[in-house]
């Protein structure tokens, strides 16, 4: 029940999908359960690639045989994915682009990206973001449907799970007074890690046998250079990470994900 509990308190968190009522009452909240909930992370990944699968599917059925069909069908799964989390992740690709464009000093630049207001660094990097997106799984759709389904199924799950490794690597450090994401950045255990990989299993099981072993592994690797990536810049310029940082994380090594699968193609 307790696990229950925690994965529910992460769809809540990270998605717009109602926990209310009852149901809200029953989950509960404190500091220590937020904390706990990241180990499901992943989970919530499950969620956002059956709806994209979803729309992907459908829309790929009905528009059949009419030119530009892969086109159309990437942009109607990748609002799917806004719409469902509420463009959580994006949000905060945009406020560490501010941030980091908009200053070179550290104190500076953490303090631009707890503005709410988006600048032109960060309207600039959702443009190239949801551009890049929605181009690679239109190219990935081209090639077949069944690689757009797995491609969607492995960066949505794989993508989730990379941020995780920045909270184990790096120190928190945005306003304890103010972030919410605070009791999900203090720590997390191997326990919990392990958890979040074994979210992943199933999908990346599922990406294998759909497209094979060259696919995947592209994929991961592509998501892995993104996060070490991501990693060297936050160091380097804010000497450890932000609740904003996790989901830009998320965002850039969702793309990387479908850039390598992309190139794995044959």
């Amino acid at each position: 029940m307790d696990a229950l509990r925690h994965y529910l308190l992460a769809v809540q968190f990270f998605t717009r999908i109602p926990v209310t009522g009852r149901l809200a009452a029953w989950v509960g909240y404190s500091p220590a359960m937020l904390r706990a909930s990241a180990a499901h992370f992943p989970g919530v990944g499950w969620l956002v690639a059956l709806v994209a699968c979803t729309v992907a599917a459908a829309s790929g059925t009905l528009l059949h045989g009419r030119p530009g069909n892969a086109l159309v069908t990437a942009v109607l799964c990748t609002i799917a994915t806004v719409l469902l989390t509420g463009g959580f992740h994006e949000d905060g690709l945009a406020d560490v682009a501010d941030g980091l464009g908009g200053s070179a000093n550290r104190d500076r630049a953490l303090e631009i990206m707890k503005d709410s207001r988006v600048g032109a660094f960060g309207a600039m990097a959702l443009v190239l973001a949801l551009l890049a997106k929605v181009a690679l799984l239109a190219l990935l759709d081209a090639y077949s449907g069944t690689a757009l389904l797995a491609a969607l199924v492995g960066g949505h799950v794989w993508s989730r799970f990379c941020p995780l490794l920045l909270v184990r690597w790096l120190p928190h450090v945005g306003d304890a007074a103010t972030s919410k994401s605070k009791p999900l950045a203090e720590q997390i255990s191997h326990a919990a890690l392990a958890i979040a990989f074994l979210w992943c299993f199933m999908p990346l099981a599922l990406v294998l046998y759909a497209q094979g072993a060259t696919f995947l592994i592209a994929g991961m690797v592509g998501s892995g250079l993104a996060l070490f990536w991501m990693r060297r810049l936050f160091v380097r310029r804010l000497q450890g990470f932000t609740g904003d940082c996790l989901g830009a994380t998320q965002q850039v090594c969702e793309i990387a994900f479908y850039l390598g699968a992309a190139a794995a193609l044959r």
